[in-house]
């Protein structure tokens, strides 16, 4: 497939997915969900057993792009919540991808780029990468990773990381349940490549219906709570304190917030 801001490799028994925005730090834009989800499609009809997803560069994926935060401010509701029913869709497909799917985090994974690296059936991450869901730092609410994080780590944990908008290193993120291994940098994609033929060494129809098994226990309730969390992250763009958040963040100021 011809893409513009991933490349996505299959040979073989094995796919690679790379964010390919090196220079914008494989910022999140709408044609990059386009393009994930796309590819996810692909490498699902293809031959490989196994999917490896990772950044071109020196970050895994840095959250949404600043030019689509810019344009956000002037989109309309039906906009938001368009917006918004698109992220929840790429999520979801991450989440419930039938063959196993491998993060090898050779960065920062910030924002929604974390949930690109945690919602992964393995993340796989080098010492020097961060990760973090920083959106109330700008006013903005983490509406649909919430519905998969509480579940990934607890209700506790999960409220720490999401009030506080702080920056975890790798390790605190292992310990957290956010990181299955701490690997070498040099050595990132290797280790993720061993992984990946060890689970193509299983039988494909026993990994399929062991991912759909397990995520059958949630997708319920998931699917009702997601529509909840896209009007949430809907509705927080009409507020004084989002655009403010939004403007100080991109003017590179702080945030003169009103509670509105």
């Amino acid at each position: 497939m011809s893409c513009q801001t991933l490349t996505l490799q299959i040979e073989g028994e094995g796919a690679r997915i790379t964010l390919n925005r090196p220079e914008k730090r494989n910022a999140i834009s709408t044609a990059m969900i386009g393009e994930l989800l796309a590819a996810l499609d692909e490498a699902e009809g293809s031959s490989a057993r196994t999917v490896i997803l990772t950044g071109a560069g020196k970050a895994f994926c840095s959250g949404m792009d600043l030019e689509g935060l810019a344009a956000i401010a002037r989109q309309s509701p039906e906009q938001n919540m368009e917006d918004s029913r698109r992220m929840a869709r790429m999520f979801r497909r991450l989440w419930s991808f039938p063959k196993p799917l491998i993060a090898a985090v050779n960065g920062p994974a910030i924002a929604g780029g974390c949930a690109l690296a945690t919602l992964c059936d393995f993340t796989l991450a080098a010492p020097e990468a961060k990760f973090g869901y920083t959106e109330v730092r700008i006013g903005f609410v983490p509406a649909i990773v919430s519905v998969f994080l509480v579940r990934q780590i607890g209700e506790k944990r999960a409220r720490d990381l999401l009030l506080t908008g702080r920056i975890l290193d790798a390790d605190e993120a292992r310990r957290m349940g956010l990181v299955t291994e701490i690997v070498p940098a040099e050595t990132l994609m290797d280790s993720a490549g061993e992984l990946a033929a060890a689970l193509a060494a299983a039988s494909p129809t026993s990994l399929a219906l062991t991912k759909r098994l397990l995520c059958s226990f949630a997708a319920k309730e998931m699917d009702r709570e997601l529509e909840h969390a896209v009007a949430e992250n809907a509705r927080i763009r009409s507020t004084a304190d989002f655009r403010e958040g939004l403007a100080a963040f991109l003017e590179k100021r702080a945030p003169k917030w009103t509670g509105r």
